[in-house]
């Protein structure tokens, strides 16, 4: 295969951010297979004839039905909202195309569980966008754990941290909805930091958690993407159905501690997405605002030179890092993405599937729904009692 035909269905914040990853890979990755960028599929057919033409698609549609099961179509990619991921991605599944799919994978774990028995069924490849585990410095901080130049992991805490919803006359944006979203903060954004903690340290066994909605009702909204909304009549409210906050602790399979803490509520945090990892013989602490930078601690570095160095990972010798730029010159955010890809597209040349694929997304969905069972039950849960 020497091209991949992709059918997307989503064409907002996540939308534009893949169509941007497609269209760099050939230039960076040209020893790769070519994502050809076939059919973008909204509900909207002005609005994503718009962003067919803006982002470069060939052709639109909105009818994903008949978009999954069209003969000229390799893979769905799916990042549309929650509520829409199982019925697409077991539709796409059966009809034979690979699968990409925006995280949390669905609304529940079942339904996950779904997805993934759709996919393995007929054998097809799967990914789940965890983007954040490729940026270069993160892989880093993977090697420098998976060559034990850390030791043993004492401790794991991240932290997701916005801001966007502290003004409560921010409309109710389809996130802020339970039944369209799965979850607020803890689904949006500690899904993240669960994924990160899984690829860095390994299974979460046990957690317990509290959250908190803050703003119970907001304004019904006129217009609502990805990130944003506008509203109409600013009398005219709903309920918020969804946590503005999560935190929980954690015990990992391999004695490792952790703490995570998701939040649209911290003022001042436009996305701080940050991790901190302690171990016997070092610590490194990474900050996504400093996306190209590791902080990297060695106990056995002599007294006088003790302490946090910075690390650019912009140099060949990482991950990623030596098609881009010159060392030194930083990559940002879009490319995490144009990296996740490399790994789907060498996954299916290679014939495996590629890391993180939907057991990841299963595992994630795991942890999650422990969490809010500990919320609501005020006790530790064990993650595989579900």
């Amino acid at each position: 295969m020497t091209n991949l035909n992709i059918g997307m269905v989503g064409y907002k914040f996540m939308g534009k951010a893949h169509s941007n990853a497609y269209r760099a890979l050939p230039m960076f990755f040209p020893d790769r297979i070519t994502p050809t960028m076939k059919v973008i599929c909204g509900r909207n057919t002005e609005a994503v004839s718009a962003a067919a033409a803006q982002f470069g698609w060939a052709e639109h549609t909105s009818d994903w039905k008949t978009l999954v099961s069209r003969d000229d179509i390799d893979l769905i990619d799916i990042n549309a909202p929650s509520n829409a991921h199982k019925e697409i991605a077991v539709a796409a599944a059966s009809a034979g195309k690979h699968l990409y799919c925006e995280k949390p994978l669905a609304l529940s774990l079942q339904d996950s569980r779904e997805m993934l028995d759709a996919a393995e069924r007929v054998g097809v490849k799967h990914m789940v966008g965890f983007n954040y585990r490729f940026a270069p410095a993160v892989m880093l901080a993977k090697r420098l754990i998976d060559e034990g130049r850390l030791g043993d992991i004492y401790h794991f805490r991240a932290w997701f941290l916005q801001d966007w919803l502290v003004d409560p006359d921010f409309p109710l944006a389809w996130r802020l909805q339970k039944e369209i979203a799965g979850s607020g903060a803890h689904g949006d954004l500690g899904a993240h930091l669960i994924d990160m903690a899984h690829y860095l340290i390994g299974d979460i066994t046990e957690v317990i958690g509290m959250s908190e909605t803050f703003i119970k009702e907001r304004p019904l909204p006129e217009e609502t993407g990805g990130l944003s909304a506008t509203s109409g009549n600013q009398a005219e409210t709903g309920p918020v159905t969804v946590d503005d906050a999560t935190l929980f602790l954690a015990r990992f399979g391999n004695g490792a501690l952790g703490s995570f803490e998701a939040t649209r509520f911290a003022t001042g945090h436009r996305s701080t997405n940050s991790f901190e990892i302690n171990g016997s013989k070092g610590s490194v602490i990474f900050d996504f605002e400093r996306m190209n930078e590791l902080q990297v601690y060695f106990k056995d570095d002599k007294e006088d030179v003790q302490g946090f160095r910075r690390v650019m990972a912009t140099d060949p010798a990482h991950a990623y890092s030596g098609v881009w730029w010159p060392a030194g010159h930083p990559i940002g955010y879009e490319h995490t993405f144009t990296h996740a890809f490399v790994e789907f597209l060498d996954a299916i040349e290679q014939d495996r599937q590629p890391v993180p694929n939907f057991n990841d997304g299963v595992k994630c969905q795991q942890v999650l729904e422990a969490v809010e069972q500990s919320v609501k039950e005020r006790k530790w849960i064990d993650v595989s009692s579900l």
